[in-house]
């Protein structure tokens, strides 16, 4: 039952990315004052569909001073980590309950950089390259603050176990007595999920388009799908510790909708920024800030455990 619920799983998560890429594709368009997909099928539905069929039937090619081997295993890779990290997902029944879940996030989420790392040195091209090195320095940054708001809650929730936050969130979410931080931890998955206003290691307007420049097709197809479907995981982390958890609700994906609509909403909204203000942002801003509320946590605990044996 294990590899059904795994197997049915995946499945799932690659649909929702075809109809999450449609929903962007959508909003965008509206917010442009544009119509966006709305030829194939009823209003554009099986645009996803089509799109997918086009990419992957497409002639595969390489360049030719490609290092071949690596550069077409590393798409796949890529596409691995994405969905292996669903693994996290809590089922009602057959849950693979991770005690530790908070470090398999961690471990996990950390090795997508090297998917990023050997597309951009594969594809022999200057472009690729600089986009990897952006793509290494900014993961690294940001995942030091997204460690460190995550580790503020599970010290309040004692615990590293994920579920636990539903049990923790019964009475109040968390968002409302860390609503400064909720913000700074969107910033930190736009930043690792290589998102606008954060996507350096992509930067169409200056790197063509970064590391995956000499990717068409399949290799383009298993990169875009890696990308959202990490995209939707972050969503689902952020309903999960902010916003109640309580995902043996309908509410709770009805919420995880919401946070996908804000990854779109800030694409369609605010300019690439600068590299270094980038840089600038995560250590002098939101590294302090992750600090300053672990105190806050560890403070809020004390309080609770003096009141509760008082």
């Amino acid at each position: 039952m294990f590899y059904i619920t795994g197997l049915f799983l995946m499945v799932l998560v690659l649909v929702s990315v075809g109809f999450f890429t449609l929903l962007e594709r959508k909003i965008m368009g509206y917010s442009h004052i544009r119509k966006g997909p709305n030829k194939v099928g009823y209003s554009g539905l099986l645009q996803p569909f089509s799109d997918g069929m086009k990419l992957f039937l497409k002639e595969q090619f390489f360049p030719s001073n490609s290092n071949f081997l690596v550069y077409y295993i590393c798409p796949s890779l890529g596409l691995i980590q994405a969905l292996f990290i669903w693994l996290l997902f809590p089922y009602y029944i057959n849950c693979i309950d991770f005690n530790f879940g908070f470090l398999f996030f961690l471990c996990v989420s950390s090795l997508g950089v090297y998917s990023l790392i050997i597309c951009g040195w594969s594809s022999n091209s200057i472009y690729a390259v600089l986009g990897c090195i952006r793509s290494v320095s900014q993961a690294i940054s940001y995942e030091v603050s997204l460690s460190l708001i995550l580790l503020s809650f599970f010290l309040l929730c004692d615990s590293y176990n994920l579920v636990n936050f539903n049990l923790m969130q019964d009475t109040s979410w968390f968002i409302f007595f860390s609503f400064p931080i909720f913000f700074c931890w969107f910033s930190c998955s736009l930043a690792e999920t290589n998102r606008s206003p954060f996507d350096f290691s992509e930067g169409e307007s200056e790197l063509v388009s970064g590391f995956n420049v000499e990717y068409g097709s399949g290799g383009f197809a298993m990169l875009f799908i890696a990308e959202y479907a990490s995209i939707i995981f972050m969503s689902m982390i952020s309903c999960l510790i902010f916003l109640g958890g309580d995902f043996f609700s309908f509410f709770f994906f009805i919420k995880l909708i919401m946070i996908c609509f804000l990854f779109v909403w800030v694409r369609c909204s605010l300019p690439r920024y600068r590299y270094d203000k980038l840089m600038y942002l995560a250590w002098k801003c939101y590294l302090p800030l992750s600090l300053n509320y672990i105190f806050y946590f560890i403070l809020m605990k004390l309080l609770f455990l003096y009141h509760f044996f008082l």
